[in-house]
């Protein structure tokens, strides 16, 4: 009888503690799995926004311990915005024109900016056959880099100087004796000098210069400006294809989504009756059609990494010039 006791006895502790540790167990679990990091009076902060901070920084490579430090500096930084939050609520901030502005000014670049990355996230990738023709057809930007080393002057459009700023250029003269020439003529310039490599200047100008050889001039005309750029002398250095493909597929990517973006909006500017009201009510004076054409999303040519010769170093005001 006492056997029988002490065996239901010990069946009851075993229960007890079978219950005891899985409580425990879920409460350890509990802890694990909340999305609450902290709570600032009612409110509260969540791992989910410590997380969306986060996701804008470059914590790769970081150690557990570096990244246990980035969240809670992150959880702090978030508690003084509840905090600000809070107050300003309190003094009743969010109900002023100007933040009820803002607010809505950043929603609406925040919900044109989703539309315009749903757009760009349903693209195709390019393909790795694209990514090689794309460096074997552009030759000047990796297999045959130059960095460039070039004196320029820039000057306002003024009659009759773009074609005596070619001559020199043609005849491959010094860049001082065209600034003797503009200072003869009380033209006033800016000079300069620089180090650009291929990648830091524009596609459609790089082919000009591409062509270059050091110590030969080129003359740039935009409708505001008149530019006398010479080459004083340039590097070889190009890039291997294994490290400029990666590059390539972002830069395509990019672009692919600016065009993407701005034939989209185009269509929609078509199919949307736009009315120009007051000062704008001419539709002549706006750049509206411009503005369909420009790509939403900024599009430039690959950053190609190479070293420290890639390095913009602007030098103004070269001796002689002005």
């Amino acid at each position: 009888m006492k056997s029988q006791i002490a065996r239901i006895a010990l069946s009851l502790l075993t229960t007890a503690l079978v219950l005891c540790l899985s409580a425990c167990g879920n409460k350890d679990n509990n802890k694990a799995v909340t999305q609450v990091a902290a709570k600032v009076g009612s409110a509260e902060i969540t791992v989910y926004q410590i997380n969306e901070v986060l996701s804008h920084t470059n914590t790769a490579g970081a150690s557990p311990q570096a990244a246990q430090a980035m969240n809670r500096e992150v959880l702090e930084k978030l508690i003084d915005q509840q905090l600000a939050v809070d107050q300003a609520t309190e003094k009743k901030f969010h109900r002023s024109p100007e933040v009820v502005s803002q607010i809505e000014a950043a929603r609406r670049e925040i919900l044109a900016r989703a539309f315009m990355q749903n757009i760009a996230s349903a693209l195709p990738k390019p393909t790795p056959e694209e990514l090689k023709k794309y460096y074997t057809q552009n030759p000047q930007l990796f297999s045959e880099r130059r960095v460039f080393n070039v004196q320029e002057i820039v000057l306002p459009t003024a009659p009759g100087v773009a074609e005596q700023l070619r001559g020199y250029a043609s005849a491959s003269k010094p860049i001082e004796e065209a600034a003797a020439w503009l200072k003869g003529q009380n033209i006033k310039f800016d000079g300069g000098s620089a180090t650009r490599a291929a990648e830091q200047i524009p596609l459609e100008l790089l082919a000009q210069m591409h062509a270059l050889k050091d110590g030969q001039s080129l003359v740039i005309e935009t409708p505001q400006s008149i530019t006398l750029l010479r080459v004083t002398s340039s590097q070889i250095s190009p890039v291997a294809e294994a490290a400029a493909l990666p590059r390539i597929e972002q830069f395509l990517t990019n672009q692919r989504a600016s065009e993407a973006v701005a034939a989209n909006i185009k269509q929609l500017r078509a199919d949307t009756k736009i009315t120009y009201m007051g000062d704008f009510a001419n539709p002549e004076d706006t750049p509206a059609a411009a503005s369909a054409a420009t790509p939403a999303v900024p599009v430039a040519q690959p950053a190609i990494a190479a070293g420290d010769t890639s390095k913009t170093t602007i030098e103004k005001g070269v001796a002689g010039l002005k």
